[in-house]
């Protein structure tokens, strides 16, 4: 199945921090395939070989413009482009949509609006493929379907309580990465966090009970003693 952290992304831009911030906000998102670019025809290279499922995608460059560039891609490739650009006129703006990009995001940015609207833009772009990879998460042999809030382990199904849904779905979004006591807090009660926090590792043992073969030795979701909980990637060794 398609995972959206599975997709690559070919990020172009001229200058080299640029171009490591990108591959830094991506890689540190979740995104597991990034290459990066800084001239039109190291990207018509990187677009060959790499085959890049999404393309962010400077204006200014020192060998071409964006724009042709997106054209360029295009004729091989029907791939969703985010234009990243220092140009923020609405002529630049216009033509870059008008062209067919995908979204235009003017420097400087928020690394977490680039996050966003890259992902929204591969939600839509792959909205059937992603499909029935969202709708399900597995970890190992247990399958957490979404749809029906249920967990299958080792021929056996049960339900998850409303908070253990809430907890576990923060977890998967955010999978591999620490998700604090107060952001699980919130997730789950949606209210102040004091006071929670008892209660949620009450929630979290009894979640761990219906994912888990060894609750007690946990492979899937660990505890960030100081910080909070993450859902592994690859199990635990």
């Amino acid at each position: 199945m398609l995972e959206l952290y599975d997709l690559k992304i070919l990020a172009v831009d001229d200058e080299s921090a640029i171009c490591g911030m990108i591959y830094e906000i991506l890689s540190g998102a979740g995104f597991r395939q990034v290459r990066t670019a800084q001239s039109c025809a190291e990207a018509q290279r990187a677009f060959a070989d790499f085959a890049p499922d999404a393309v962010v995608l400077d204006v200014m460059l020192p060998d071409g413009d964006g724009f042709s560039l997106m054209r360029a891609f295009r004729r091989t490739k029907n791939v969703p482009i985010l234009f990243l650009s220092a140009r923020d006129a609405d002529e630049d703006r216009l033509h870059g949509l008008g062209l067919g990009a995908d979204d235009y995001i003017v420097k400087p940015f928020l690394p977490q609006e680039l996050v966003l609207r890259l992902t929204a833009v591969l939600r839509r772009s792959y909205a059937a493929q992603l499909q029935s990879a969202d709708n399900c998460l597995r970890l190992g042999d247990t399958v957490v379907d979404w749809g029906s809030g249920s967990v299958t382990r080792g021929g056996k199904t049960v339900q998850l309580t409303a908070k253990e849904f809430a907890l576990l779905r923060k977890l998967a979004d955010n999978r591999g990465n620490i998700v604090t006591i107060d952001a699980l807090c919130r997730a789950a009660w949606d209210d102040e966090t004091f006071g929670y926090e008892n209660t949620l590792m009450v929630h979290i043992r009894r979640l761990r009970e219906k994912i888990e073969a060894n609750p007690s030795k946990p492979r899937w979701l660990l505890t960030v003693r100081g910080l909070g909980y993450k859902l592994a990637k690859e199990e635990a060794q």
